[in-house]
């Protein structure tokens, strides 16, 4: 193809365009750029050369250079001024008649790769020998009791494991930190900051009962009896074994027990049932119920020991209630309330009318000026949607639109998202404030929950001065306000380090919309490359694999799609064992194809053409 001279001088005029604007966005944000941290000084720079190509048209000035017939790209973001002054001198020669010399300095391809990679060690501590990606993997508590739990994952691969202060106290946290340290201390320690994350609040107690269910097939057989766990309150099996049922008794008369025992009782329904002992573990007992059972704190058991004359009467520890649970259907009204008032679902009368619709309350009350009729509202992850119906003083009425077709359950504790609210909550709540002392203390890395604006971060900042705290801050992006201002929030974070940005799907998802979520996941990893900053995958990675044992196939692609991060980061399960060692074979495998959002291609295998 002959290239018009036409053609030429446009891409020419275009490319001085882009040099004139990033002149100005320098000379614009030069007090930004110059507060950084030291280390992050050519990063930085490097963000606003991006921010400035971004104000215009990438796509259409990219369809017009392709014309060129040369494969140089805008789309290379860790080093943005060495590819336009690369292309400017390709037209320049091509023109002949005109000399291109750029006088300002600028990292090349190979320094921006250093960089990144400086900056992913200062986080997350030396790449580990086989792959490039780390993988950060949520404590459960039973991690505290557990040492060789922790090994067990350190040694499968996991190089972070994140602790969340949204959930246990400092006791569980010291002993999970004790737990890593004492065994490998290149493992990082990162630690959540609970946040103004709002959420249902408390329920109405329900009544004292443990069901017990067999698990049965469709003709209602027994096809696996129910699995339970006798012992004194407080005490817990070893290792993250599941059971059907745990029913707190006595350790005296359990102690005369052995495999072979067994327990007659009358339910709360007076139907007879019974549990047979099958083996020992401590001073608890693992038993076994082919029976669907209701089980209160007024269940007097038969104790038969080794010999069937040999009977005891005993009865069950005191019950804690059972937590009610609000079935919601669409259509369905909610009534969520300013005020602590503890949740219960609709009463009905007895022809199935509502006397009174179900109400729960929000951890959050501040946000009721702020809420506005016709807004969207979703709980528990986004499982139920309604709509803002009403705003009164006390109470918001919500209107159920979508959920399962059998209900969707909420329960207290859930995560509630207003997409498409302004909400004036922000910064460091107070418990962070206490917690932040912890993880100053014992922590790597704080992960900052529900960062919205740069003032935020100067929050966080100013507290970690305060504690004279040395540690890496990692930005957790959950809302679409934190997103539209992701620049300004990465370059006052920067006046750290080392810094990092956590994609948290989950939320992030809910507050963006799921069409325009693709769209936004794939732009904050453009911002985190052109900045140097490592960027970590969140939030249902192989999630099903995680608590179930079987990965879906949507899963396996997804965590194949996180090897563009620096990081991976993998939620609590019980087969959690399987997850970290198939994330770590994927992450192998995908690395001799990608390399962040580039496409790799080694010699391709295949059969010879017949």
């Amino acid at each position: 193809m002959i290239l018009q001279h036409e053609v030429l001088e446009k891409i020419s005029t275009q490319i001085d365009q882009i040099f004139s604007r990033i002149d100005l966005f320098e000379a614009k944000y030069e007090d930004e750029i110059n507060r950084v941290h030291p280390n992050y000084k050519e990063s930085a720079r490097n963000l606003i050369h991006y921010l400035a190509l971004r104000s215009f048209n990438i796509t259409t000035l990219d369809n017009e250079w392709q014309e060129l017939g040369i494969p140089i790209s805008t789309q290379i973001e860790g080093q943005i001024l060495q590819n336009l002054v690369g292309l400017r001198l390709i037209v320049s020669k091509l023109l002949q008649n005109q000399d291109f010399d750029y006088k300002s300095g600028y990292i090349t391809h190979e320094e921006a790769q250093m960089l990144i990679k400086r900056h992913s060690a200062a986080l997350f501590g030396d790449k580990p020998r086989k792959r490039s990606v780390r993988i950060m993997v949520t404590q459960p508590n039973s991690a505290a009791e557990q040492p060789e739990f922790v090994q067990t994952l350190i040694d499968l691969g996991m190089n972070v494991a994140r602790i969340n202060c949204a959930h246990d106290d400092e006791m569980i946290w010291k002993s999970i930190v004790d737990h890593i340290r004492s065994y490998n201390q290149d493992c990082k320690i990162a630690m959540d900051l609970g946040g103004p994350k709002i959420r249902t609040g408390s329920m109405k107690p329900g009544p004292k009962v443990i069901h017990i269910k067999p698990n049965k097939n469709e003709l209602g057989q027994v096809i696996r009896p129910a699995k339970i766990w006798l012992a004194p309150y407080g005490i817990i099996p070893a290792g993250n074994v599941e059971y059907d049922a745990a029913v707190p008794v006595n350790k005296k008369w359990l102690n005369k027990t052995k495999a072979g025992s067994y327990i007659i009782f009358m339910d709360a329904r007076n139907k007879k049932c019974r549990f047979t002992i099958e083996s020992s573990e401590g001073i608890g007992r693992w038993a076994s119920c082919s029976d669907s059972a209701f089980v209160t704190s007024d269940t007097l058991l038969n104790v038969f020991l080794e010999k069937k004359s040999q009977v005891e009467i005993h009865t069950v520890h005191e019950l804690l209630p059972l937590e009610e649970v609000i079935f919601l259907f669409e259509g369905d009204l909610l009534r969520l309330d300013r005020s602590p008032i503890p949740g219960e679902p609709a009463l009905k009368d007895e022809s199935g009318n509502v006397t009174q619709i179900a109400h729960i309350s929000c951890t959050e009350p501040q946000i009721f000026p702020d809420i506005k009729e016709n807004d969207l509202v979703f709980f528990n992850d986004g499982k139920i949607e309604g709509i803002v119906k009403a705003v009164h003083n006390d109470h918001a009425l919500i209107e159920i639109t979508t959920t399962k077709k059998k209900g969707g359950k909420l329960r207290a504790g859930k995560g509630i998202n207003f997409p498409n609210s302004v909400l004036n909550i922000n910064g460091l709540t107070e418990k962070d404030r206490v917690d932040l002392k912890f993880i100053a203390k014992h922590a790597d890395m704080v992960n900052f929950s529900f960062v919205n604006s740069r003032e935020d971060v100067l929050d966080l900042l100013q507290a970690l001065k305060e504690l004279q705290a040395d540690i890496g801050i990692i930005l957790k992006i959950e809302t679409l306000e934190a997103y539209k201002n992701l620049p300004s929030i990465l370059l006052t974070a920067m006046q750290n380090y080392p810094v990092g940005v956590m994609i948290a799907r989950g939320d992030l998802a809910i507050e963006t919309g799921w069409k325009k979520f693709a769209i936004i996941q794939e732009e904050m990893l453009s911002i985190c490359e052109a900045a140097h900053i490592p960027n970590i995958w969140a939030t249902q990675v192989l999630e099903n694999l995680a608590k179930k044992g079987v990965p879906t196939r949507s899963e396996i692609t997804d965590a194949a799609m996180a090897q563009r991060a620096e990081c991976v980061m993998l939620n609590k399960g019980y087969y959690i064992n399987k997850a970290v060692r198939m994330l770590d074979k994927i992450l192998c495998e995908m690395q001799q194809i990608q390399k962040k959002k580039k496409k790799l291609s080694p010699k391709l295998q295949f059969n010879p053409i017949v």
